[in-house]
């Protein structure tokens, strides 16, 4: 027993240690090719279906629970203005993308929209973002169909000036 609740004191400690590392950041240039899992700094909330990195590229992928709420959360950003790009496609059918705010990653209470759902048509999104305190934002796919995807690829969040 003392075995096991020392393991588990360990591996929340050295969880807590690796999100203390990092720090809010005022730009973002992010292409996934790197990507063998979901980074660190970053957040996968897949609820039933799957949220995951490969072929360089972030994946939405459904399964067989369509209408999950599944969210990538980017690392803390600092406050102020910015233009948020980036390339999304699906592999047919209604998919949407919403904006949020979000205080904490691990506690969904935390997440506030920020934009309207957006259909996804398969062209580059731009966003204007304004975080008005430190804060990450959450990238909320929604996909209504069984075994369908979204792929997000080439994101870049700059301050507007």
């Amino acid at each position: 027993m003392k075995k096991f609740v020392l393991t588990g004191i360990a591996v929340i400690g050295g969880f807590l240690t690796a999100n203390a590392q990092c720090k809010p950041v005022s730009t973002l240039s992010e292409n996934f090719d790197t990507w063998k899992d979901i980074n660190k700094c970053w957040t996968a909330q897949a609820g039933k279906a799957m949220l995951y990195a490969s072929d360089k590229r972030i994946v939405f992928y459904s399964m067989t629970n369509p209408g999950e709420n599944m969210y990538l959360v980017t690392p803390e950003i600092k406050a102020g203005t910015y233009t948020l790009s980036l390339d999304l496609s699906d592999n047919g059918g209604e998919t949407t993308l919403e904006l949020f705010s979000v205080d904490n990653p691990s506690e969904v209470k935390t997440y506030v929209s920020i934009t309207k759902p957006s259909k996804i048509t398969g062209e580059k999104k731009v966003f204007t973002v304004s975080l008005k305190k430190d804060s990450h934002l959450g990238l909320k796919v929604l996909l209504n169909g069984v075994h369908q995807a979204v792929y997000m690829d080439n994101l870049s969040l700059q301050a507007k000036k």
